[in-house]
């Protein structure tokens, strides 16, 4: 790197920074970061301490790296053999911890491109050749396999992850935990049913917590007033008070359903 470019970036002196690579004006690059081969940041990117950037990769201006994501590195593709293929992002975009981007494959064109202003929380994955819009959302751990198209304004949700070749349309909203098999329209809202139950005490985990038996059974009758019976929730809480008031658990469980803004879980 030259001299000059040293001047205008300001680059950790434990961070490894190639001889190839070409840094904008007020680059940041922390300790034990790595910005490898072939790699352009446009002026302004910020990489943390830890953060990665392998190549041959583009970036725009003012992209965030927060520490241990690691962009365009390897395809996750059995056929890939070395081939040189690139990411290329646009400006202001934030990859939160542990976010991973792949590079193309030659065999599907080779890039993997990335617009402007997405946000990629904690463990986003995007994989070989997609194609992501601008001002997009990946929540914690959403997962694109290769050849995935993101259009401008779409959410995905934590914990979804979406099948190689389909195409998230625009203002599309997947909800979390929710499996992309198919093409999700856009304006769309889209989410995997929810079947979440409560079962009852977990009568093994407070035995090994020291639960006496009398204890959990006061639970297990407050429970099954709760979730068995016909009554309702308030109904069941009345008669929790009228033939379980000597139980200490069973108040606190009367206080938090109480108090609860969202609902509970039954």
């Amino acid at each position: 790197m030259s001299s000059v470019r040293k001047m205008e970036a300001q680059i950790d002196p434990r961070a490894v920074v190639s001889p190839s690579a070409h840094l904008g004006a007020g680059v940041r690059v922390g300790a034990y970061a790595i910005v490898g081969d072939d790699v352009e940041l446009g002026a302004g990117c910020v990489l943390h301490p830890h953060a990665i950037v392998l190549g041959p990769a583009r970036l725009g201006s003012e992209n965030v790296l927060h520490p241990f994501c690691s962009l365009a590195g390897d395809p996750q593709d059995l056929k890939f053999a070395g081939e040189r293929t690139m990411l290329e992002a646009g400006d202001r975009n934030i990859f939160r911890e542990c976010v991973t981007i792949s590079r193309g494959t030659a065999q599907g064109g080779g890039i993997t491109r990335i617009g402007s202003d997405n946000l990629f929380l904690a463990y986003a994955h995007v994989g070989h050749d997609c194609v992501i819009g601008s001002h997009t959302l990946f929540v914690n751990s959403a997962t694109l396999a290769g050849h995935v198209i993101v259009e401008d304004f779409a959410t995905v949700g934590a914990f979804s992850p979406v099948h190689q070749f389909c195409r998230i349309g625009r203002y599309a909203y997947i909800g979390a935990s929710t499996v992309i098999t198919q093409d999700v329209p856009p304006f769309s809202r889209v989410v995997t049913e929810r079947t979440t139950q409560c079962f009852g005490v977990n009568a093994i985990g407070l035995e090994r917590r020291g639960f006496p038996g009398e204890r959990i059974r006061s639970l297990e009758s407050a429970y099954r007033l709760l979730l068995r019976s016909k009554l309702n929730t308030t109904q069941a809480l009345e008669q929790m008070r009228a033939t379980l008031n000597g139980s200490a658990d069973v108040a606190e469980l009367i206080a938090f359903i109480e108090s609860a803004e969202r609902g509970v879980t039954k």
